[in-house]
């Protein structure tokens, strides 16, 4: 092994090692109180078997002189009195492992609790970008995957640790009186150990890293075989085995190489722990040797015996907790990673207030948008000028970057080149949080919350919550209170299967509901992603027409491939690969003749 290679080695390890500050910070946060009650007995409980080989020697030694000496008073008192403190430090050391022990429990569900807050205020805050990243779920999946038990683990290492290490230095401090060497033998004895923790933990890690994707495959496969989303298909196509197959596949790939892993460290640790007892053995020859010589007591013989066996398990304990503490380590760099995801749609640092209500209208100027760098341009030189207080509809073909302007819009994307203005503000400018405030939208795919009716609607606008009265109003206005009256518990029916006494809704009945959430939120610019996809004719005819009428003064967008819709409004734009080619009324658009004209021959049938 070369020094560069070994040097590089030991540079890596540190640079893991680094993250433990960071993590004692974070368990410091979760619960100090908590932290400094487990170090003051952990310390404690570090020193006790130190005392209780010390005082075992001591034991002997006043045995062996009662029994050569007479048993007196004095020498029957002293073995009595080192046999109760023998005792009591033994329950005393019992007690101590139980409250610690309550200690970590607590301990460690605070911090589990601390983890998932710091993880779920990440997710919020990242860039919806963010979720088109395979990298990004690897990180979210390895912090997630890893939440529950790794916190506990991290509280028991650094406790075990803290406790351990008291222990060694104490044990060390008692052979310092026979010789510095020997518990310099303690310290060779560990140094084949703490390689193989590191080496094995650092191989592992590293595999983990490299399994997340097979990992997260596995558990897509696994939701395929076991969601009512797919159960449909899986059994019209007979899919079953297919996807058990791909499971089971991933999974034995996943054994083999964990168990090819494991075997490696064990042969390792088995050379290691056959070196430590070598080096023991040498000691107990040299301690026997010396006892015979006349040269220590039985009590010495009895304390080396008991440092020595002691020390090792000891020490194993503490370079399992090494290489425990550095796998947490290697976790802790996963989680901090996830966490110092920064998004790059932002508030700026002095925000200027969005209007009240829009006067002059939404604008598109030289808008140029794509969502990766590796992919074509959406838009390119876009121009598009909403006006306020209008109903305006865009139409076009699938993939022509109709529903980019709404995520435009609501700064989920900030475009590469030029701007979008609410009247002449550039939404870059502006408050993020009150800019959204603005804005409500019923998305194409509408969102399935598995809450009750009335939660459903009310997560539009959690201020307004509790007004029974808006909710229902909401509901009649988006033409969802005709499905959720007709439920046993109307507004308070739960709509999943997930929980007791759900049911479910069509795809058109959840678009209803989450129409009416968006409705309900009361904003003051109102984008709606093909709001009426899964509605027929006749109540697509009924439902528009309330809606344009309620909407009145308002800001209002409409995406759709329907031309029925598009029809209401008070201007349309026809788009086609990233351009509007034209604009009009719906009468203006039928004169032209044009590709509107043609269209709508097409769906009507004239």
């Amino acid at each position: 092994m070369s020094d560069s290679f070994l040097s590089t080695k030991i540079k890596r390890y540190f640079e893991i090692l680094s993250n433990l500050p960071r993590g004692l910070k974070m368990v410091w946060e979760a619960g100090k109180g908590w932290m400094i009650l487990q170090g003051i007995l952990s310390i404690i409980k570090g020193i006790l078997p130190a005392a209780l080989v010390y005082i075992t020697k001591l034991f002997v030694d006043s045995l062996v002189t009662t029994i050569n000496k007479g048993q007196n008073y004095e020498n029957i008192s002293n073995v009595i009195w080192l046999g109760v403190a023998f005792g009591v430090i033994t329950l005393l050391s019992q007690v101590l492992s139980s409250i610690i022990q309550m200690i970590y429990t607590a301990q460690a569900e605070k911090l589990t609790d601390h983890i998932f807050t710091l993880i779920h205020e990440k997710s919020i805050k990242a860039d919806i970008s963010f979720y088109e990243q395979t990298e990004f779920y690897n990180h979210l999946h390895r912090a997630k995957n890893q939440a529950y038990t790794r916190p506990r683990e991290l509280i028991t290492q650094l406790g075990g640790l803290l406790q351990n290490l008291v222990t060694l230095i104490s044990m060390g401090i008692i052979l310092l009186r026979y010789g510095v060497w020997l518990p310099l033998v303690l310290i060779v004895i560990a140094l084949p150990t703490i390689y193989v923790v590191l080496s094995s933990t650092s191989k592992l890690h590293a595999w983990q890293k490299r399994k997340t994707i097979d990992e997260r495959l596995s558990f897509y496969f696994d939701r395929v075989l076991t969601n009512g989303e797919f159960a449909s298909e899986l059994r019209l196509f007979g899919l079953g085995d297919f996807f058990r197959n791909k499971f089971r596949k991933l999974r034995i790939k996943l054994y083999r190489e964990k168990l090819r892993l494991t075997v490696r460290q064990k042969l390792l640790e088995f050379g290691a722990s056959f070196l430590g007892l070598a080096l023991t053995g040498a000691v107990f020859v040299w301690i026997i040797w010396r006892t015979l010589q006349g040269t220590g007591t039985i009590g010495d013989l009895a304390l080396f015996y008991q440092v020595f066996n002691q020390g090792q398990t000891v020490l194993r304990s503490f370079m399992s907790d090494i290489g425990r503490l550095y796998a947490n380590s290697l976790f802790l760099g996963d989680l901090f990673e996830f966490l110092d995801l920064e998004p790059e749609v932002q508030s700026p640092t002095n925000p200027i207030s969005p209007p009240q209500a829009l006067q002059k209208g939404i604008s598109f100027e030289n808008v140029t948008f794509r969502y990766q760098e590796d992919k074509d341009e959406i838009l390119n030189d876009f121009d598009l000028f909403i006006p306020a207080k209008k109903v305006v509809a865009i139409v076009g073909e699938n993939g022509a970057g109709k529903s980019t302007l709404i995520k435009l819009i609501c700064r989920f994307y900030d475009p590469q080149k030029g701007t979008v203005k609410f009247d002449e503000t550039d939404l870059r400018k502006m408050s993020l949080e009150k800019l959204r405030q603005m804005i409500t939208v019923l998305f194409q795919t509408p969102v399935r919350y598995s809450m009750t009716a009335g939660k459903n609607i009310a997560l539009g606008n959690l201020e307004e919550a509790r007004n029974q009265e808006k909710i229902k109003l909401a509901a009649k206005d988006a033409g969802a209170d005709v499905i959720i009256e007709k439920f046993p518990k109307q507004y308070e029916q739960m709509l999943s299967y997930r929980f007791a006494e759900g049911t479910e809704l069509s795809v058109g009945e959840w678009q209803r509901v989450a129409l009416a959430r968006a409705i309900f939120r009361g904003a003051e610019i109102i984008l709606l992603d093909e709001p009426t996809s899964a509605m027929d004719p006749w109540a697509e005819a009924d439902w528009l027409k309330r809606f344009i009428k309620k909407t009145k003064g308002k800001t209002v967008l409409i995406i759709t491939h329907k031309f029925s819709t598009a029809m209401y409004a008070d201007l349309i734009y026809v788009m086609q690969k990233g351009n509007i080619t034209e604009s009009g009324t719906h009468d203006e658009l039928l004169s032209k003749n044009g590709r509107y004209a043609e269209s709508w021959g097409e769906q009507t049938g004239n």
